[in-house]
């Protein structure tokens, strides 16, 4: 039982790295895409509209 209390703390710090990593791999992420869609606009503007077609077709 003392061992999970002493976890506990590194656990969360754990976490909040993972979080903060998460974050910034989501914000690199959409750059990527913002400068592919720059660069290359015709896939891009074909790429938003497979996605919208998934979304329309997609059932809850």
């Amino acid at each position: 039982m003392r061992d999970r209390e002493e976890e506990l703390p590194e656990r969360l710090e754990t976490d909040a790295e993972r979080r903060r990593r998460r974050a910034q791999f989501l914000r690199d992420l959409a750059e990527a895409r913002e400068l592919r869609d720059r660069v290359q606009p015709r896939r891009a503007k074909t790429a938003r509209m497979r996605h919208a077609m998934r979304m329309r077709t997609f059932r809850w």
